[in-house]
């Protein structure tokens, strides 16, 4: 049997930590028992409502959680409800009550928490751009989706692009693929082309090989140094 390409191996190394499931949420946690910053690993989609294992299963989100954790940081999963393209405001919510139990959980400093979309989970950043960096320390994106596609148009709410209008001074980190596909390629550089007409900085983490996923299809050094890169990047902004 072929394994699925979303079951593929993530291809940074990573060791087990203990982890802690509450409901929609899974938490990642370093040794000991005192609090730590915390990141939000917000997946991408739409992900059929029968598909298993769930995104946070998958083993690309499995190793960020545990390279956080190895690193002193809380790694924190999130099943949303994105199971069609009209199913961002759902998922939004999902995210919103997912931070609300970050916040309060005992191993985390509630307040050193950044988010990290990937893929078709980029959308649920616009409603973060306008928050004070206090609220939210960083937010990340790797290939991710930031304005409408041809084959379907964004809610006002859920356009990243437009969004960059309300920003607030928290950092925005975009780790992009090289070889990403033309529809999310062309967001991104819409992206980065109003960030740049808004004065908006954006640290941009480029891996010219690599493809739309390739944290788990390209198996390479680069692909590696992407993601420690990105690692570094949000920590950073934690601990700043």
């Amino acid at each position: 049997m072929v394994t699925p390409t979303y079951l593929q191996p993530f291809v940074l190394p990573t060791e087990p930590c203990a982890r802690e499931r509450q409901g929609a949420v899974e938490f990642y946690l370093p040794p000991g028992q005192s609090r730590h910053p915390a990141v939000v690993l917000v997946h991408g989609g739409p992900i059929p409502k029968a598909m298993v294992p769930k995104p946070p299963d998958w083993p690309v989100y499995v190793g960020y959680g545990q390279a956080l954790a190895a690193r002193g940081t809380v790694g924190v999963t999130v099943s949303h409800r994105l199971r069609s393209h009209n199913d961002y405001g759902p998922s939004a919510a999902d995210l919103a009550d997912a931070l609300d139990a970050v916040r309060v959980h005992p191993r985390v400093a509630a307040d050193r928490v950044a988010l990290w979309f990937f893929s078709g989970g980029g959308p649920l950043g616009a409603a973060w751009l306008d928050v004070e960096p206090a609220r939210i320390r960083c937010l990340a994106f790797t290939y991710p989706l930031l304005a409408d596609r041809p084959d379907h148009l964004l809610d006002a709410r859920f356009q990243p692009v437009s969004a960059l209008g309300d920003w607030r001074g928290v950092p925005i980190a975009l780790t992009r693929a090289g070889l990403e596909k033309p529809d999310f390629a062309t967001t991104v550089s819409e992206f980065l082309a109003a960030a740049d007409a808004k004065d908006v900085p954006v640290r941009v983490i480029d891996v010219p090989n690599g493809r739309h996923g390739f944290d788990f299809l390209d198996d390479t050094d680069e692909s590696r140094a992407a993601i420690t890169e990105a690692l570094d990047v949000v920590l950073g902004q934690l601990r700043a």
